[in-house]
């Protein structure tokens, strides 16, 4: 399926801002089973724009700087992109959790993609033993770690409601384990929160999802805004493998990975700072549109 995606972010200034500078993550990466076609950023007003520097991960950044008195900045970022992706099943032949584990940390490739990037607690994701215990129920040592991965989801998307109101961009997993509430990306922190502990490596996947299903398909929540899922290494053959805990299912050609890190803050679609009296109103706005 090939997608046309718009992602549009518009800061609205109380009082006219005279210096903003912000890095744009919204150039989607190339990924097992997507193919980047074009992709191009209107924003004004204008600015200088120039390539920011790697953050070591599998993220495309974009610096931009504005110089002059602005009341509005909107920055638009347009992409066509290819997927041609099957949602993976577990496997008879599948490695074991304790043997994907044990396997990650064997692992001597330090690239933006190596499991050793993903082992450890983040910045944003730390580890928790209420966390760790609960996610411990299906991700058992001796079961195969794809299977054990997708029960995990599973269970997240039976147990937990999503709610909009209910979390910040800052509610740490451990508050948003005990509310049992959240959006996608409490879901996605409480998963890797959990599958660390148990020794996987697991990533941080911001990106989308196709904002109309295929006739007959229910329509995945998240498909709104800015989705985040996980993936989790599952051994030298099967590789990095997505899970949706959203919507209780593995990756598959209605996900379109963005960026790739150990957290959001390794994957923000845009931050920075600016120089201004009062706040800032920010809407977003996104759309992902089958092509066929």
């Amino acid at each position: 399926m090939r997608y046309a995606i718009t992602h549009t972010t518009r800061f609205r200034y109380a009082f006219p801002v005279r210096f903003a500078r912000c890095n744009l993550r919204l150039k989607p990466i190339a990924w097992d089973g997507q193919w980047l076609e074009d992709h191009a950023l209107v924003i004004n007003p204008a600015t200088s724009e120039d390539t920011g520097r790697s953050s070591g991960y599998p993220v495309h950044t974009t610096r931009i700087v504005v110089t002059k008195a602005a009341t509005e900045l909107r920055i638009e970022s347009r992409a066509r992109i290819l997927v041609d992706r099957i949602a993976p099943v577990p496997a008879a032949e599948d490695v074991s959790v304790q043997d994907a584990a044990r396997l990650a940390r064997e692992v001597r490739d330090l690239s933006p993609t190596a499991p050793a990037n993903y082992l450890f607690p983040s910045p944003l994701i730390a580890a928790f033993p209420e966390i760790a215990a609960w996610c411990a129920a299906e991700l058992r040592p001796d079961r195969g770690v794809v299977e054990a991965g997708l029960a995990l989801a599973k269970a997240i998307k039976a147990q937990f409601r999503y709610d909009g109101s209910a979390t910040q961009l800052d509610t740490s997993p451990a508050e948003a384990f005990r509310k049992k509430h959240g959006v996608c990306q409490d879901f996605a922190q409480i998963m890797i929160s959990g599958a660390r502990s148990a020794g996987l490596a697991t990533a941080y996947v911001s990106g989308y999802l196709r904002t109309l299903p295929p006739p007959g398909k229910p329509r995945l929540v998240g498909a709104d805004a800015t989705h985040a899922w996980v993936l989790i290494w599952c051994g030298p053959d099967r590789g990095w493998i997505g899970f949706d805990p959203t919507n209780g299912v593995t990756m598959g050609p209605d996900h379109i990975v963005m960026a790739i890190g150990r957290d959001y803050a390794d994957v923000a679609p845009i931050d920075g700072i600016f120089l201004g009296r009062d706040g800032q109103k920010i809407d977003v706005a996104v759309d992902v549109e089958p092509l066929g």
